[in-house]
């Protein structure tokens, strides 16, 4: 289950960033994936949901969006969509492709919670 290990590299990235902003919590968390990195979005919430305990992410709200696959012909410089299995370009039948999207993981925003705001709450 590489799941996990995305999730938990996802986490300290976003205890990072939280930490930079002196956020007190993470409320919620949108990421995008790429199709060919084959991410399960249920397998990925129950990851991600393990690894947040006990972090300023725990309880957090995940928000996964995938993204499709791009290719781009080397040869005849022809962009299509490949599927997961099969690279052969639509117009000349190469696979020798670049892919231009679909095999990336982005941290894409974070909501928080400040220490500001729990004080102006707590006022």
């Amino acid at each position: 289950m590489h799941e996990m290990s995305i999730a938990q590299g996802m986490i300290e990235q976003i205890e990072k960033i939280a930490q930079d902003y002196d956020a007190i919590r993470v409320t919620k968390v949108e990421i995008e994936t790429g199709i060919l990195r084959q991410v399960i979005a249920d397998v990925m919430q129950t990851a991600f949901q393990a690894v947040s305990e006990g972090t300023l992410a725990e309880g957090s709200l995940l928000e996964l969006r995938e993204v499709p696959a791009l290719a781009e012909c080397r040869k005849c410089k022809m962009s299509f969509e490949p599927e997961i299995d099969n690279f052969l370009c639509p117009q000349c039948h190469l696979a020798d492709v670049k892919i231009l999207q679909g095999d990336e993981i982005i941290l894409k925003s974070m909501e928080c919670d400040s220490k500001e705001k729990k004080e102006t709450h707590e006022n």
